[in-house]
């Protein structure tokens, strides 16, 4: 029985990881793909994104994503696939192979926040080995995101986390893993800075793992798709922090989900929230907002203090007219005081 290669998408939290998704399905070349989409939180964004348009530069494409129906992503809301990897992500993996046309190739993105190595082991279990393997872990990073927080360039070149912030200590176990990294959003940095970060980035890579420059996650297909890894049969040489020190704990984290009425004015909205990412260890936010007046969703997204708005699809027959948002953080937000600034 040929074994179906699966694709490990990680990065933390506003990285591109989505984008690169859809990406790679507007360009898989006829290949049956399905999705396995991981968030940390109650309201599934990510899947909805998937099935709606998604880039602020197909949002008048009526295409959408081609060949995609519902049945092909998987959505799992449990926060994290490394934490409940045999009640949530086998069960997943085992109704795609028995559908009547199983897929050609597995996409699993995994949640900002989540540990793929727990992932990557899984693979190796016999009940799963036997049935798939996995083709590459995809790394995706911010590049001005990186740039923006303490663990700069010259500190990435040290090789080490440090163990008192857990932002660095995801991202160097998520580095620690990839077989190729994607170095995205370069066109937000000066080219000066970004070869200065690509050379601090590489120093820190397993002898083989590539580092390629994205915007957008404008990755070629060919590229991210047939690496050939069967990193469920390398686990020893992609040992992570969290893994040497023996515990792995998402209190560092938390999120929850902001529900307001139709908005008038989205530029004020996004205002309000900017405003609320510089006064609160907000990490990110996302979500979709109900304009006055607008037949289309729009969607608004926040990574760090970069804010995007744009519409996504108009608003369906079948489904609620609402705005949420889904705020995550580092634990300890101020639920009440956010809210209320979100408000008004």
């Amino acid at each position: 029985m040929r074994r179906v290669p699966a694709t490990i998408v990680t990065g933390f939290l506003g990285a591109g990881k989505t984008s690169l998704i859809r990406h790679l399905l507007a360009h898989a070349e006829g290949r049956r793909l399905a999705i396995v989409v991981n968030e940390f939180g109650e309201l599934g964004i990510d899947r909805e994104l998937l099935l709606g348009c998604g880039e602020a530069e197909c949002a008048e494409d009526p295409r959408r994503t081609p060949g995609l129906s519902k049945e092909d992503i998987v959505e799992l809301k449990n926060g994290c696939l490394c934490c409940t990897v045999a009640s949530d992500f086998l069960p997943a993996l085992e109704r795609l192979f028995e559908r009547e046309n199983p897929p050609e190739h597995i996409l699993i993105e995994t949640s900002g926040l989540a540990l793929p190595k727990p992932l990557l082991q899984a693979f190796a279990w016999p009940e799963i080995k036997t049935r798939t393997t996995v083709d590459g872990v995809l790394a995706v990073i911010d590049a001005a995101a990186l740039l923006s927080r303490d663990f700069d360039g010259g500190r990435l070149a040290t090789q080490t986390a440090l163990h008192d912030n857990p932002v660095e200590e995801v991202f160097a176990d998520q580095l620690a893993v990839a077989d190729l990294v994607i170095l995205n959003k370069t066109d937000l940095v000066a080219p000066s800075d970004l070869s200065a970060l690509s050379r601090a980035i590489a120093a820190r890579l397993r002898a083989g793992v590539r580092l390629l420059p994205a915007r957008q996650a404008r990755v070629p297909a060919a590229v991210a798709l047939g690496l050939s890894a069967a990193a469920e049969d390398d686990l020893l040489s992609r040992p992570t922090q969290h893994e040497l020190a023996g515990d792995h704990d998402h209190d560092d984290f938390e999120s929850f989900v902001v529900a307001l009425g139709p908005i008038s004015d989205a530029r004020q909205l996004l205002a309000r929230l900017g405003a609320i990412v510089e006064s609160h260890a907000v990490l990110r936010v996302k979500g979709f907002v109900e304009e006055s007046g607008r037949e289309r969703r729009r969607v608004v997204e926040a990574v760090g203090a970069r804010l995007s708005s744009y519409f996504d699809r108009p608003w369906q027959k079948d489904e609620e007219r609402a705005t949420r948002l889904v705020v995550i953080g580092e634990r300890g937000l101020d639920r009440a005081a956010i809210r209320a600034a979100l408000e008004g």
